[in-house]
């Protein structure tokens, strides 16, 4: 089973996927050429759609997986089948879950600073500063170079974009002055903005757990409930520009969304989304409930 799940991670690196990718990609083609050689005791290619099926069930029931896993792993399935087994794909056989979508937590802008402006080490600090004023990703933000950062036109250059597209985000001077702040303390960095922490690994980005780590670590300092994220940040800078009446093209653009349909998230995250709208009981209330 080596040699298929080789095939799969080479046609993976041949369409050109990022190396997250491809270790994502790879997770449960792994337990699903474990499952074949281990219960099915079949070859990829002689598997039927049931038994694909039962893999899935199988999969849910051992690991206790949520739907939208699932569905990555059926992704996973399908790739595996058509670039692999060069055999088509009917998603009539196996077809996507559907699950239920959540708004994700968003802290308060009162919240956010606070957050930011009371840990205690510069670096994460910074990095925090970095996501909310500009909308970065935490990967982004960890593969941040020094000459991304483009001070006399205040703006941040992102090479490594989710989208594969190049784009610049905006640079708040606050976010600058914590980062000369890091800059000047922490050895000051020519490479990557933030190196890994140790010697053997400083010539690669920091790895993102770095952040998690502290960020989670601020929350139990600050007696908070365990909600925030590295995402959180960014998705708080589209929801307090839409608050704060910036138009979801300059969002859009700002974040570096493909469809302005990723943006709309942030009108129903903004608190302010309802705060002119006159309930019709209020308004009836107001006409006929006085004489």
């Amino acid at each position: 089973m080596d040699d298929y799940l080789k095939q799969f991670r080479e046609m993976i690196s041949l369409r050109g996927l990022t190396d997250h990718t491809i270790v994502s990609y790879s997770t449960y083609i792994r337990s699903y050429l474990d499952y074949l050689s281990n219960i099915l005791h079949k070859l990829p290619e002689d598997v039927s759609w049931a038994e694909l099926r039962d893999f899935i069930r199988w999969l849910q029931k051992e690991k206790n997986l949520s739907d939208r896993t699932l569905n990555a792993c059926i992704s996973q399935l399908r790739f595996f089948t058509i670039y692999v087994l060069h055999k088509p794909w009917d998603p009539s056989q196996l077809p996507m879950r559907k699950f239920d979508a959540y708004l994700p937590y968003v802290p308060s802008q009162e919240e956010a600073f606070q957050f930011i402006s009371t840990m205690p080490d510069i670096k994460p600090r910074a990095m925090c500063a970095l996501m909310y004023s500009s909308g970065l990703r935490i990967g982004e933000v960890c593969r941040l170079r020094y000459e991304d950062i483009d001070r006399k036109n205040m703006r941040i250059h992102i090479s490594h974009t989710k989208a594969r597209q190049d784009r610049y985000a905006s640079l708040s001077r606050y976010a600058l002055d914590l980062l000369t702040q890091y800059w000047f303390q922490c050895g000051r960095p020519t490479g990557w903005l933030f190196p890994g922490s140790q010697k053997r690994v400083s010539d690669r980005p920091i790895n993102t757990y770095y952040l998690s780590w502290h960020i989670h670590k601020h929350e139990e300092r600050l007696g908070w409930p365990t909600r925030i994220t590295c995402h959180s940040f960014r998705h708080a800078f589209g929801t307090h520009l839409y608050e704060n009446g910036v138009d979801l093209l300059t969002i859009k653009a700002l974040l570096g969304h493909k469809s302005l349909e990723s943006t709309m998230l942030y009108v129903h995250l903004a608190a302010t989304r309802f705060s002119d709208v006159i309930n019709p009981l209020d308004k009836m209330g107001g006409i006929y409930g006085t004489k």
